[in-house]
């Protein structure tokens, strides 16, 4: 009895600790749907559309897999973590921390995505943030935002891949 009393418990305790819903398209129809894991805070939804099946993940706890060469910045604190897929198309977004300057992790990142092939195509530098982005031949693109803190810096580093 104490067995099964345990059992039930733990089964409710994970059920309350998640909470899911259904996403609508603007007619009222189901095209997907969610769960929001309220211990770990991670969002996992799936979506149909005319293109597929899109899946999400996202939060602190989702395991960084970058493509392409690309690693987290050393020392940073990855903040949250969303992996988009559909189809053979995927996406990552990282936002992290660092305790450098917005300079430091965006040079850091300009130089990862050079060597994964990627041109660069846009560089701006605007009240001591810094935006990089580019794409390579084979579509993988990039882009890191880089923003200062009081500690240091904020960044949004983002990789994809579309396939045709």
């Amino acid at each position: 009895m104490r067995v099964k009393l345990a059992l039930a418990s733990a089964v409710t305790l994970a059920l309350s600790a998640c909470s899911s819903g259904t996403i609508e398209d603007e007619d009222g129809e189901q095209t997907g749907e969610y769960t929001v894991n309220q211990i770990t805070g991670e969002t996992s939804a799936t979506i149909e559309t005319e293109d597929g099946t899109t899946t999400v993940r996202s939060g602190s706890s989702v395991p960084v897999d970058l493509p392409g060469g690309f690693t987290v910045y050393p020392g940073a604190n990855v903040i949250s973590n969303t992996v988009v897929k559909q189809g053979e198309g995927s996406g990552t977004l990282v936002t992290m921390s660092s305790n450098d300057s917005p300079g430091e992790v965006a040079a850091f990142y300009k130089d990862q995505a050079e060597k994964a092939g990627i041109t660069i195509q846009m560089e701006m530098k605007t009240n001591g943030a810094q935006i990089i982005g580019g794409e390579s031949g084979d579509g993988l693109t990039f882009s890191i935002m880089a923003s200062p803190t009081e500690d240091g810096t904020t960044a949004q580093l983002t990789i994809g891949k579309e396939i045709d």
